[in-house]
Parts: C-alpha cells; structure tokens; sequence
C-alpha cells in the first residue's frame, strides 16, 4: 500500500516540485493550499487539495490526516521586504508551531521541515550541520525568522515530535516564479546594472524534493542537513544566466552602502507604484555575503545528489521558455 504524505505549501515553488516527486515514489499526496493563491499547477497533478493557511490551526488540524505518514512542511515567506515582517514573521513561526503542534496531536510519523541555510545565520564562510548558528541574531527579518522556525520544530523534538530539518541553499528549477527566476528576466530586460559582492551556494530543486523525501526514511531524527553543492558569486551567477540568454551584461562594481541607497529608494517608491521592490536593503545586506556549504552529511545520510550551476541553470532556463514565461534565447 503507499503512504500518505501531508504537504504545507503545495502550491509555491519546492512544494510543487515536492508533490510531484512524492506522486513519481508512488505516495498519496494530501496538499494544502491558501485559498488566494493559484492553484491550477496543482490542478494538474493527482493529488487531493485541501484549503487551509498554516496560521489557522484549526483548518490546519481538520486537514491532517491522523498517523499520517509524513508532513512536509513547506510553507514559508520569504520576502526580503520590510513592509511584510510582521505577516513574514506569523506565517514562518506561528505558522511552524502550528504545523509542530498539528502533527503532535495528530500521531504524525515523521515531520520533514524545510528550513534554509540562512538559519545558519551570515557567517560569511562555509556552513556545515556544526557551524554554530546565528540566525537568531540576525537583523534580516527572513534569517531570524527561519532561525525562529528551527526553535519551534525542536521544541517538538523535545515533545517526542520525531523531525528532521533541511537546510538548502538557494534553489532553482521549474515551477520557480518569484526568486532566482527573476534574474532570468531582469537580464532580459537589461534591469541589472549592478549585483551585490557576495556568493552563495545553489541547488537544483529536483535534488532538494528527492532529498525530502529520502529524509523520511534515511534521515535522523532531530539532526540538520545543508545542502548547496554549485557555488557562485552571484556576479558569476548573473553572467552564466546571460550566456544562456545570448547576452553580455556590463555589470557596475557599485559598493554596498551605494547599493543600499538605492534599494531605500526603490522601497520608497515600489508602493506608489503598486509593485514590490526589485532592490531592497535585506537583500542587499543578505547577497553582499558569502555563505556557502558542505554536503557532507546530506550526501552520505539522504543520498543527496549536487548539481553543477550550468545544468541548474539550463533546466530552469527551459522551463521558462517551454512556459511561455521568457521569450526564446538569442541565437549565439
């Protein structure tokens, strides 16, 4: 018979890819969704939606199965803009503890909680499962949130809440709409004249999903797994996505405190011109820093597979293309 997996965020972009993944293994998929959000990529699969918001316990409770399998606990904001911490802050940390709570009352089998590599905090180095975090400390409202989000599972923990916590660093693939896709289309449109000094760690979401879904079975309970492998500058970054393009940006050495500057104004104006901020001074703050990681352990324990950045990239790429959401590359 196959197992029955919960999903919190089945609608964003790793919780599409994760349900899409669990259907290929052979799991029944119950995926919950905020009833706002577009829901027609899930439409497609053969899963069964639920409508519920991690903040609403009760919904959140009426739609978890009891002795569920596994709850994969996807959901989370994550804006870099300061108008959305107090909104940020209740969906990643009340939203956790109810997710912790909901799976404790429920018999849950096994919580996967999908974390981030900035709960490490900005250590501007290489992060393992033993670097001592930071995150807590951090003035970057997403980084403390997702640090706040980690206390709340292992509050669980010392429940009897058997979970495991994944720490990728930053994803790309299919179904990406909001974070590293944009690069893809500021290139195009020519809206990147400067990138912040610093690199990071990147990971092809198929990797991510299948590494979730290992964590069920091979993962140990309570302990962390980073998981990055392509490491970037995002100069670099930037570069690599216009060759795919055809492209050849002149990119501006500007310092972060010039950069900062103009992530103040556009934070400023993005509201009167009803649009989010392209530049805003967490980010600005986040991608001036170094952070990258070992897969040492991600990739012994969960079977975790690295891929090179020029596949990550490619595979996204296409995906834009095929989706009607970037026009074809120019011919090189």
């Amino acid at each position: 018979m196959s197992r029955t997996a919960f999903v919190t965020g089945a609608s964003g972009f790793v919780g599409l890819n994760l349900c899409e993944e669990l259907l290929a293994q052979g799991w029944r998929v119950i995926a919950m969704h905020r009833a706002s959000v577009d829901h027609r990529p899930l439409a497609s699969l053969a899963v069964e939606r639920v409508i519920g918001d991690v903040t609403d316990y009760r919904a959140l409770h009426a739609a978890m199965p009891a002795q569920v399998d596994a709850v994969f606990h996807v959901a989370g904001n994550t804006s870099l803009w300061s108008r959305h911490r107090a909104e940020q802050l209740k969906v990643n940390v009340k939203g956790t503890r109810n997710v912790v709570k909901a799976a404790l009352e429920s018999g849950a089998q096994r919580l996967i909680h999908t974390s981030s590599l900035v709960a490490y905090g900005l250590h501007g180095g290489t992060v393992t499962e033993d670097t001592p975090p930071r995150g807590l400390g951090s003035t970057i409202n997403y980084v403390r949130s997702k640090a706040l989000a980690e206390r709340e599972v292992r509050a669980g923990i010392s429940k009897g809440l058997d979970a495991v916590i994944l720490n990728p660093g930053h994803v790309i693939g299919r179904h990406d709409l909001r974070n590293w896709s944009r690069v893809f289309r500021m290139v195009e449109s020519g809206q990147l004249p400067a990138v912040p000094a610093g690199g990071g760690s990147f990971c092809h979401v198929r990797s991510v999903v299948r590494a979730h879904v290992a964590a069920v079975d091979r993962g140990r309970s309570g302990a962390n797994y980073v998981m990055g492998g392509a490491d970037s500058s995002y100069v670099g970054l930037v570069r690599a996505v216009a060759k795919l393009r055809g492209d050849r940006p002149r990119l501006l050495p500007l310092p972060v405190a010039a950069l900062k500057a103009l992530a103040r104004l556009d934070e400023l104006i993005s509201p009167l011109l009803r649009r989010e901020p392209d530049l805003t001074r967490d980010a600005i703050e986040l991608l001036s820093t170094n952070i990258y990681c070992r897969n040492t352990r991600a990739v012994a324990e969960l079977g975790y597979e690295p891929k090179p950045l020029a596949e990550i990239l490619d595979d996204c790429h296409r995906w834009l293309i095929e989706s009607g959401r970037l026009k074809p590359a120019k011919p090189r």
